[in-house]
């Protein structure tokens, strides 16, 4: 309640000054109070961060954690020593080896195109029926073998038909073939491809010309391609083939130039002729082991430094952390270097992780020696025993990265320690609002209860002040009219 302004006028002292000191004293303790809410804020922010990066830990974990068969440490990379030929995709499943690929042909589609160019593209084709199978020729191409799982379609054309529209009219069914419209000084050619490779995927094209010849070079008759029924009205360009190539001895062939599945886990992409063996070389996939341990050094050191500013003292400033003396922050930081501090028997030849190459720093950081951890890829085995073993009867055998996604795991569960400690951080700056929000109400009574009382003295001294000047007068003239006597 703001004071009232008139106060002090009947009496002529200064009330509603008065009044305005001595509420602001009464309000003082809300200044500490909000400076604590600021604080308390500023923690709950921190432990955000906190939770943020520990959250980190857990996935970096994770990563070198893996499952059984799949994940980081069944990943793998594959090297052509001639990518000219044929290029390599490890997958999860690849297994390591050496592998002898030889590429005899590859993988086409089938082409044709008409053997009687048009003016232009607007050159009218003829009327009829078109009917188109996709299939297989043999090799002199006298006769044809419908695709299984395949019907033929019709395409109806019109006499205002021209290359471009009967073109657009081949593409909208979407059955396996694809029209162009190809241009040069001899004039236009429709121009027809299959849609994918292999020997049975070609197609055969015949004709029922409204001008009543479906094998003549006129009318719709010139977009036929039908050898056994005699129509040739298409030049023919290269028939659909397989790929064939030898990999370690045994002869393979793939309607397309992708081979999945010829080697379990691993793909096979052929890009060129070559009756020379090329080795394609399968093996773990060591750069991105090397880059999931140096993610958990990364997340573990700014876990630390960001712990380090939050609870470091400035004895300049002589101002502390947010989270100096913390106990919760101590405890989280304290329990992840028991990680890196204690043995494991997981692995024999890496009891420490220092051993593999993850040191940690006076600065509380956690450095990657590459050197080291280069070392310990060449045991990789042993390598993955001391992230990844799993012994649930002898914790003191389980793996380091199983070690830090159970701790990080517990610190982040809804009754973990940081969970809680963040809980009652935000209990704590609820009840420093109700404390406010109190102390306002009282203030806004006391004011009201001054401005009361001294509302009722400035009354009380204005009448005194009222009653004085009469005396005084009175007196006065009292005086005077004793000495005109």
């Amino acid at each position: 309640m703001p004071a009232l302004t008139s106060l002090g006028i009947g009496s002529g002292v200064d009330l509603n000054t008065m009044l305005t000191q001595l509420v602001a004293l009464e309000r003082k303790p809300l200044e500490q109070m909000r400076s604590e809410a600021s604080k308390l804020q500023s923690k709950v922010s921190s432990f955000g961060q906190i939770q943020s990066l520990v959250s980190r830990i857990q996935d970096a974990a994770n990563k070198l954690k893996g499952t059984a068969g799949t994940g980081l440490w069944s990943q793998s990379v594959a090297k052509s020593a001639n990518e000219q030929v044929v290029t390599a995709v490890g997958g999860s499943s690849a297994a390591a080896g050496s592998y002898a690929i030889s590429v005899t042909s590859l993988a086409a589609a089938q082409t044709a195109s008409s053997a009687t160019p048009f003016v232009d593209a607007s050159a009218l084709v003829g009327a009829g029926t078109l009917t188109l199978d996709i299939g297989a020729w043999d090799a002199g191409r006298t006769a044809f073998t419908p695709k299984t799982g395949t019907a033929a379609v019709t395409i109806a054309v019109t006499a205002t038909d021209t290359v471009t529209t009967l073109r657009d009219k081949i593409n909208g069914l979407g059955a396996g073939v694809t029209a162009s419209v190809v241009t040069d000084v001899n004039g236009t050619r429709l121009a027809l491809r299959s849609t994918v490779t292999g020997a049975t995927n070609g197609f055969r094209l015949t004709a029922a010309d409204d001008d009543g010849n479906n094998t003549d070079g006129a009318g719709l008759s010139r977009i036929a391609y039908d050898p056994p029924g005699g129509t040739t009205g298409m030049l023919f360009g290269q028939a659909g083939a397989n790929a064939v190539a030898n990999v370690n001895g045994v002869t393979v062939d793939s309607a397309t130039n992708e081979l999945s599945g010829v080697i379990e886990g691993l793909t096979l992409r052929l890009r060129g002729q070559s009756a020379t063996p090329v080795d394609v070389d399968v093996s773990p996939d060591r750069e991105a082991i090397t880059e999931a341990v140096t993610g958990l050094a990364t997340a573990y050191s700014d876990l630390a430094r960001f712990i380090g500013e939050q609870t470091k003292y400035d004895a300049a400033s002589k101002v502390g952390g947010i989270l100096q003396g913390d106990s919760a922050v101590g405890n989280v930081l304290g329990r992840l270097r028991s990680v890196l501090n204690n043995t494991s028997g997981a692995s024999a030849a890496f009891a420490r992780l220092s051993d593999i190459g993850l040191e940690l720093q006076r600065d509380g950081t956690l450095s990657v020696d590459g050197a080291k951890l280069d070392k310990a890829l060449g045991n990789l085995d042993a390598m993955k025993k001391a992230f990844t073993n799993s012994d649930a009867l002898v914790p003191a055998n389980e793996g380091f990265a199983r070690r830090f996604a159970t701790l990080t795991t517990e610190l982040l569960a809804v009754d973990g320690s940081l969970t809680t400690r963040s809980e009652g951080l935000r209990k704590l700056i609820t009840q420093n609002s109700e404390k406010q929000s109190r102390l306002e109400d009282r203030v806004e009574r006391f004011q009201a209860r001054l401005t009361q009382q001294f509302t009722a003295m400035d009354s009380n001294l204005a009448r005194l002040n009222a009653l004085n000047s009469y005396v005084t007068q009175q007196l006065a003239a009292m005086t005077s009219s004793s000495n005109s006597g």
